[in-house]
């Protein structure tokens, strides 16, 4: 099939490549000329892995191309994909300014029926005012289909390329038939394609990303009851993780959710609550849960000094939102830096993919080290933000040798309590007990 796709940011990028994967011939579409340009002679504008290579690939056979020219884009497509930004506006709501103004301009351009594919993530009702644009300025019949992407950071070529579920929301028997064709290669093994109407296929996806942040706020706040009764939130997990009706992901304890989906997408869902007279209580509790879980490693840290951070060398690790990504949208680590910022303290950072990104914040107030060790020299703390893999197995010995003291304040859980304890560090982790000085001189 021929495929526009407007927009090239995460999901734009993620689903012409993978489309082009299949054969499809795609061509991806942006106003930013010199990414467009960068793109034109291989160059990756994010970090995603698996993506470079189907990149690389579906350019050199000629099924993948980019363009600054909308009017090139969708000339021969018969499917265009929306693929735009839509960020919060000041009351939290979803700026659809992207979606519709882009819409304008394809319904302008086309001259034939095409199906137009809404895949940003976008509040209930969306569909419905996309196609009144097409009703106004096209000159032609258009289906305009709602089309929810659950790309997880980190993975989402797999997510792409072998779905869980592929949601598409349309009421016209004609688009369904398209649509089935287009995602019958991604669904051999069975996962279903499931139709729905284009309202639903909406809140399913505000739906599905607002479940997964009440799951991981609602373990934080087991896990900050866990510390003041004694309990260890990682027995607890593997306890409820084994029902069924529960599951064991999105139950691991942390410093909050960041990334460019719940935050936005939990905010806009109460306020299309809210558009209707609906206090969702629940969701709001949430996201105040998450604001508070932010700063919880910081709160840590002024209990252990005496509140006073003022002149204090901090080495972090860690931050991007997630492992396997430069994303820095709502990273918690931008909280934290922020607040120790605040404390003066002294602060060297490490992250495998998103230095670059925090630089442009942050600039001269703190240090980027070029390793993970670089970080932690003549550091009093560490302190653990993202769980990259590098960061699981560390060569503790090397850990000793450049930090001025063995603390470490951990947000991902990530050493077992009698290593840290046999190492003799004073560790001090998520929702489990502390290992502290006291405990150490005990052991021995």
């Amino acid at each position: 099939m021929k495929i526009a796709v407007v927009g090239t940011g995460y999901v734009g990028l993620v689903t012409g490549t993978c489309l082009a994967e299949t054969g499809n011939s795609v061509i991806c579409v942006d106003i930013n000329e010199e990414k467009v340009w960068r793109m034109q002679n291989g160059e990756m504008p994010i970090y995603e892995p698996g993506l470079e290579a189907l990149f690389h690939r579906n350019i050199a056979q000629g099924r993948l191309k980019f363009t600054s020219k909308l009017s090139e884009a969708i000339a021969e497509a018969t499917i265009i994909f929306l693929a735009l930004p839509t960020p919060p506006d000041e009351n939290g709501a979803a700026d659809l300014s992207y979606v519709l103004g882009a819409s304008k301009e394809v319904a302008q351009l086309i001259k034939e029926y095409k199906i137009i594919v809404t895949k940003s993530t976008v509040p209930v009702g969306t569909a419905d005012k996309v196609a009144k644009v097409f009703s106004a300025h096209a000159a032609t019949e258009v289906d305009v289909v709602s089309n929810p992407e659950f790309l997880r950071e980190g993975v989402a070529v797999d997510d792409f390329m072998k779905p869980d579920r592929i949601v598409i929301g349309t009421q016209s028997e004609r688009a369904q038939k398209i649509m089935t064709e287009l995602y019958a290669p991604y669904v051999r093994q069975g996962n279903p394609i499931i139709f729905m109407d284009e309202r639903s296929a909406e809140l399913t996806k505000y739906t599905a990303n607002s479940f997964l942040a009440t799951k991981i706020s609602f373990m934080n706040e087991i896990a900050n009851l866990c510390e003041l009764l004694g309990a260890d939130v990682d027995a607890v997990r593997k306890g409820i993780g084994s029902d069924g009706r529960i599951g064991k992901r999105f139950l691991f304890p942390g410093v909050g959710y960041g990334g460019s989906c719940f935050p936005k997408d939990v905010q806009a869902l109460v306020k299309s609550a809210s558009e209707h007279q609906y206090d969702f209580k629940i969701l709001n509790v949430v996201m105040e849960v998450n604001e508070i879980q932010k700063k919880v490693l910081v709160e840590k840290m002024r209990a252990y000094y005496g509140v006073h951070l003022k002149g204090k060398k901090i080495a972090i690790w860690g931050l991007a939102f997630k492992p396997e990504t430069d994303d820095i949208r709502e990273a918690p680590a931008l909280y934290i830096i922020e607040e120790l910022l605040k404390d003066g303290a002294i602060i060297t950072v490490f992250d495998p993919e998103a230095m670059v990104h925090v630089k442009k914040l942050f600039g001269d107030q703190i240090a980027f080290a070029s390793t993970q060790y670089d970080a932690l020299q003549d550091a009093e703390a560490l302190v653990i933000i993202t769980e990259w893999s590098a960061f699981r197995t560390p060569d503790f010995e090397q850990m000793e040798k450049a930090m001025k003291h063995k603390v470490i304040f951990d947000g991902r859980n990530l050493y077992d309590l009698q290593k840290m304890i046999d190492l003799g560090y004073y560790y001090n982790s998520i929702g489990r007990k502390i290992i502290s000085q006291e405990q150490l001189t005990n052991e021995i």
